[in-house]
């Protein structure tokens, strides 16, 4: 019998038809909508912003080349396919694996209780290296409706991580990859096969997406796992060659509310009235590209950056089907397929 992986992640529209049914599934969760008011209000406010939200983020959608819609969902189809390839590359046999998403389609909540029950024959991997009320604990709240069991800790279940050491070093050799102008495979939007001048010394900005401060309030550890994250890459980084100034921003953010700062567009701004003029980013939170770094980081952010006196502007790719990603993740899932010792 072929064990089984679920790949789990967040999701966007495949197309522009889609992108209604995506932003109420968003918008609707009380974990990511989390605001302080009756469930009845709550629901019916979070409908009515999805809503109105609609058209301008077609126009978005759009205009990334995607045919209205985002590309994450095939994004993560091609990392199933290579991460069942480099599984059964590892053990010899065969290998099922799948994918899900919390908001849209292949949507989440029509699989059945089997599936979404992990064990060492069924890993269910969410694809978020920091925990966030908003994402991890989003995702195990629909497992556990659906199963009435909450998932997290269990034997098969890969929780997050932004500590593991294989992962932290695949963040390494991608960065360096992409600085020295030898990062090998397929990435969107990107031109990787050119060398960057004395990379040692760009400024390098780590960018993950902001969280609301009131979910940090209630206990999040979001940001302390993404500080400790670019803490310890960029100790390897530094062992790598690499000597430049670095520093942590946010961006994604929506709505009036505080949100975990300094947000990404002000960090650009600040660097450019002191003088960088070689910045180059990477998304720290991120797994695969989509809208937040093709079209933010890629296209809004860019812009920001030369317009504030920024000359060299680099974004570099989230990790997506990068080898040595592929195989940490890889290597996350037999940890969990292993049967526990007594």
């Amino acid at each position: 019998m072929k064990k089984k992986v679920l790949l789990i992640n967040l999701g966007g529209p495949r197309n522009s038809g889609e992108i209604e049914k995506f932003l109420i599934d968003l918008f609707t969760d009380p974990l990511v909508f989390d605001l302080p008011l009756p469930e009845f209000i709550r629901f019916r406010l979070a409908r009515y912003i999805a809503l109105k939200r609609a058209p301008r983020v077609a126009a978005t959608y759009a205009s990334m080349g995607f045919g209205g819609g985002s590309p994450i969902v095939s994004e993560t189809e091609k990392q199933a396919f290579a991460l069942r390839a480099a599984l059964e590359k590892k053990t010899g046999s065969g290998w099922e694996v799948n994918i899900t998403m919390a908001c849209g389609y292949p949507d989440i909540r029509t699989l059945s209780g089997n599936d979404l029950t992990p064990s060492i024959n069924n890993i269910l991997l969410p694809l978020f290296p920091h925990f966030s009320r908003s994402t991890t604990m989003s995702v195990a709240s629909i497992i556990e409706k659906i199963t009435g069991v909450n998932p997290t800790g269990k034997k098969g279940w890969v929780g997050p991580f932004y500590s593991d050491a294989y992962y932290l070093e695949s963040l390494n050799k991608l960065i360096v990859g992409y600085f020295s102008g030898n990062l090998q495979g397929e990435f969107l939007h990107s031109d990787v096969h050119q060398a960057i001048p004395d990379w040692q010394n760009v400024s390098l900005v780590f960018s993950a997406h902001g969280i609301p401060i009131r979910l940090i309030k209630k206990g999040d550890p979001y940001r302390t796992q993404v500080e400790s994250n670019v803490e310890t890459l960029l100790q390897l980084l530094r062992k790598s060659g690499f000597r430049g100034e670095s520093f942590l921003s946010f961006q994604s953010r929506v709505g009036p509310s505080k949100w975990t700062e300094p947000n990404t567009i002000d960090m650009l701004q600040k660097l450019g009235r002191d003088g960088h003029k070689r910045v180059a980013i990477y998304p720290i939170s991120f797994v695969s590209d989509h809208l937040e770094t093709l079209e933010e980081i890629g296209v809004q952010f860019r812009d920001i950056a030369y317009e504030s006196g920024i000359r060299d502007y680099y974004r570099i790719p989230a990790p997506g089907c990068y080898a040595p990603f592929i195989d940490a993740l890889a290597d996350l899932v037999l940890k969990e397929a292993e049967p526990e010792r007594i």
